[in-house]
């Protein structure tokens, strides 16, 4: 039987600088650098989920809520959504700090799928044993 793992077990949080080079002509952050970002937390709270190499299976929905600016802190919060045998969907919130006038506010929010995969990278039936 397998055993239910808390959300807590798996929840990873990240900050990042906002710094010129991430940004486009307005100052803002380019929204394929939050891409990364997001893609990166997901399989890092997959990974402690399931104790195995995951992969991005699908990028199932992103919003960009409102942009971050040039040295702002990008706070990513990560925490899986529902598991299947081999799957496991993973909700990511970004959040941008002003550290200078304390103004905070959601800027994205993406929901992904990750596929677990053996030394080989092909796909597992299942995640856990």
């Amino acid at each position: 039987m397998q055993t239910k793992l808390p959300m807590s077990q798996s929840r990873t949080i990240q900050s990042k600088l906002v710094l010129p080079p991430d940004t486009n002509h307005l100052q803002t952050i380019f929204g394929g650098k939050v891409l990364s970002y997001i893609d990166e937390i997901a399989a890092i709270t997959a990974m402690k989920h399931a104790n195995r190499v995951v992969v991005t299976a699908s990028i199932d929905s992103v919003d960009f809520l409102s942009s971050a600016r040039v040295g702002d802190v990008l706070e990513l919060d990560a925490v899986i959504s529902s598991t299947g045998r081999s799957s496991m969907e993973v909700f990511v919130r970004v959040r941008s700090k002003n550290l200078l006038t304390k103004e905070e506010r959601i800027t994205t929010q993406s929901f992904l799928t990750m596929v677990a995969v053996d030394e080989k990278g092909a796909f597992l039936l299942r995640f856990r044993q």
